[in-house]
Order: structure tokens, then sequence, then C-alpha cells
């Protein structure tokens, strides 16, 4: 597919306004407080067989909205347990659309490079591909669209993107609690929904440590709209197809889930990736994201944006992930 947003240097200096819910901030504190008044955050976490020789791995189940199970795979290297070494920097990672944890085993990267890794469980989602999820949604009977994408879309308090993004700060408070991590540094880590939850994050923890995002979705929301029908955007379009006079409502409730308004907020060091001929999460929102990042705060020590000319969705792939581990080690002290 040839590329189908905005040229290179058009990319470069793409900074567009959005149009932000006047209680936006009032919005998210809201939400976020009522979750934290929910009761600890951990609720247990157990070891597991993982059939893994130098990784260890726990079942943790966290509250998240409205204080909800939420489950994740909690993993160490073998032998790094509490007492037994310095507290590990983490990586809390969020997975794609559609995508559930998994299988213990099926993502060890991040613990095989020497970080403590949680990989939060989609709500509601992991059933689309992968090995499944074990985290439902009880929250999902508002209008919308059989997707998560269009769920609750029509009121910002019933969208399942409010409540995906609440469990996904409360998981950062769950790997702060959890044995031998240094709660001073935790990196918050996605691609795709995963990029767009993991930004949210950067928006919404001040003292994260550092962020890193690939092509990720919910950025500049209304133009991803216009250009492509693919995945995520498309399943939107779907419901707005049918319930003609919906848009108003909706767009109402996306602009509290918008990329760029939470880039805004954050102050962490982060890592952008992006594919530019992506017709999934196109790469004008990543580019809106990175080039307002932290300009609320002034925070951020650094921010880098690795484009990939001839990639789309999958972006630098393996390169990419390369370029992730070195940055992030040199970030964290690693």
């Amino acid at each position: 597919m040839p590329a189908f947003d905005l040229p290179p240097a058009g990319l470069e200096r793409h900074r567009p306004d959005v149009a932000e819910p006047a209680d936006f901030d009032a919005f998210w504190k809201r939400t976020l407080e009522e979750a934290a008044g929910a009761g600890d955050v951990l609720l247990s976490a157990g070891p597991v067989e993982n059939g893994l020789r130098l990784t260890e791995t726990w079942d943790v189940t966290f509250r998240g909205f409205a204080g909800d199970p939420v489950r994740g795979w909690f993993s160490r290297p073998a032998g790094t347990a509490a007492g037994a070494a310095e507290p590990l920097p983490a990586v809390v990672e969020f997975a794609g659309y559609g995508r559930g944890r998994g299988l213990p085993h099926e993502r060890l990267t991040w613990v095989n490079a020497g970080y403590a890794h949680l990989l939060m469980d989609n709500r509601g989602q992991g059933d689309q591909y992968g090995c499944g999820g074990d985290t439902p949604d009880p929250h999902a009977g508002a209008p919308g669209g059989p997707g998560p994408a269009a769920r609750g879309l029509l009121d910002p308090h019933d969208y399942h993107y409010r409540r995906l993004i609440t469990d996904a700060v409360r998981a950062v408070d769950a790997v702060r609690a959890l044995p031998g991590v240094d709660a001073s540094r935790v990196a918050a880590v996605g691609n795709s929904q995963g990029g767009g939850v993991a930004l949210a994050v950067a928006g919404l923890v001040p003292d994260l440590a550092a962020v890193l995002v690939t092509a990720p979705f919910l950025c500049g929301i209304r133009r991803a709209l216009d250009l492509t029908d693919a995945s995520l955007y498309g399943e939107i379009s779907a419901y707005l197809a049918v319930h003609r006079g919906a848009e108003e409502a909706a767009h109402r409730t996306l602009a509290y889930v918008e990329g760029i308004s939470f880039a805004r907020r954050a102050q962490a060091p982060a890592h952008f990736g992006v594919g530019l001929r992506d017709t999934v999460c196109p790469p004008s929102g990543a580019y809106a994201a990175y080039n307002r990042y932290a300009e609320l705060t002034g925070g951020q020590e650094e921010k880098v944006l690795h484009a990939y000319p001839f990639n789309g969705h999958e972006g630098g792939d393996a390169v990419h992930v390369r370029r992730q581990l070195d940055w992030l080690g040199r970030v964290l002290g690693a």
C-alpha cells in the first residue's frame, strides 16, 4: 500500500489543534479517584508454572476501573525475587486491539532484557487473535457497536476506553506494589491500541519514568476517521453509518480519549515509532502526538521518533524493538 497520509515534511510539521472538552482534566481526575477509592490495588499474585527455566511468572489480579478485577502476567528473570537482588526497573505492557494477555510464555522480550514485566489483560477483549484473555467487562451494556472500539460510544462515561485506560493507570500502581520492583523506574509500553493506552498513561501518571509508543491508536481521531475504514476506526465508522446523526455525541466522547490531549500533558521521556504506510492507525496521528508531546508540562528529558517509510502497521518490527531496548536501557540506567 503506498503512502496515503501527509508527505514526510508535512508530518514533521503536523501540530493540529484538538477540541478538548472543558472538563477533560476533571473527568479523568474523578474517574481515577473513584478507581483508587475501591480499595488496595492488588487483589492477588501467585506463582504459576510457565515451562521456562530462566523466567518466573506470577498470575496477578488487580483492581481496575470501578474496582473490577483485572488480570495480568507478572514476570521476572529467574533468581531475582524480592530480597535476592536489587529492585528491578519495570515495564508495563498494554496489548493490541482484540488481544488478551494470552499465555505467560508469549511476551518475553522485556523480561529477557532484565526488567520486571507486567502484561495487562484487555477487559472485554481477547477473542480476535492470540491465545485469549481472562478479564470480562461487566460494564459493556451501554449503546454502541459490538466491538470494543464502539462500545458506549455515545457517552464518555460509558465508553470502553474510559475503563481500559483506567485499568492501565491502575496497572502502573499494581506493578509498583509488587515485590522487588523499583517504583521510581516504571515504563509504559504498547503498540497500536496498546500504544494509545500507553500514551494515555503517560498523560495521567506524572511520575512515569518513560513511555514507548508504536503506531498508536486514538491519536488524531477525527482525521483518522476521514482517512481509513480499517480495523478500529472502521468499527466506529460502521456504527455511525447505521446510527446517522450520532456523530456529534460520538465525537464528544472520543475527545475524552484523544491521544494528542494526553500527549500534551505527559512529561516522561518518550520513544515513538511509526510506519508511514500505516492504514490502520494513520501516521499523522502519531506525529501529532509526538509534535505536541509535553507542551503543557515541558517536563520530558527527551523524545525521539523513528519513522519507517516503506512499512505499514508493523512499523519497524524487530528493528524497532532493538531500538526500544537500547533507548530504554539508557534512559532507565538498566
